[in-house]
């Protein structure tokens, strides 16, 4: 499966922000949504960075309260890996585990397209082992 396929189940809804937002106004954007991360785009409405909620616990360790007032440049992730929709989900599932993050932008010939999370790669991974499983039985049965 690849990732344009998992984009057009899902749709391309993405929560962006702004490097001038605060982390709190950051923090609240991403618990009325229920979401685990949110993209930082620049003027030209790139990706410029990426903040997560673990961005937001590590930012409050480091800093205590005033964390919350920070400015979301000075707390953001800036090397963000994206991918296409051309890529697989193997590949995605690969450098998930490798760089130990949880969010991928999908860009395009610089242009944000979607977001995937590990829950889509969850979700549509247990899909494919299931549908698998189907095929099998349905083979084994038919003998």
């Amino acid at each position: 499966m690849i990732i344009g396929q998992i984009l057009k189940s899902k749709g391309r809804g993405v929560m962006t922000a702004r490097p001038e937002d605060t982390i709190q106004e950051i923090a609240l954007r991403l618990s009325s949504r229920k979401i685990g991360a949110i993209l930082i785009l620049g003027d030209s409405e790139n990706v410029v960075g990426i903040i997560s909620e673990r961005d937001i616990i590590r930012l409050i360790a480091e800093h205590g309260a005033a964390a919350l007032t920070m400015l979301a440049r000075d707390g953001m992730t800036r090397d963000v890996v994206s991918c296409t929709r051309e890529h697989t989900l193997d590949e995605i599932m690969e450098t998930m585990t490798k760089g130990r993050f949880r969010h991928i932008p999908v860009v395009e010939n610089g242009t944000l397209i979607g977001i995937i999370s590990i829950g889509d790669v969850v979700k549509h991974h247990t899909a494919e082992v299931e549908l698998e499983v189907s095929a099998m039985r349905g083979y084994l049965a038919t003998g």
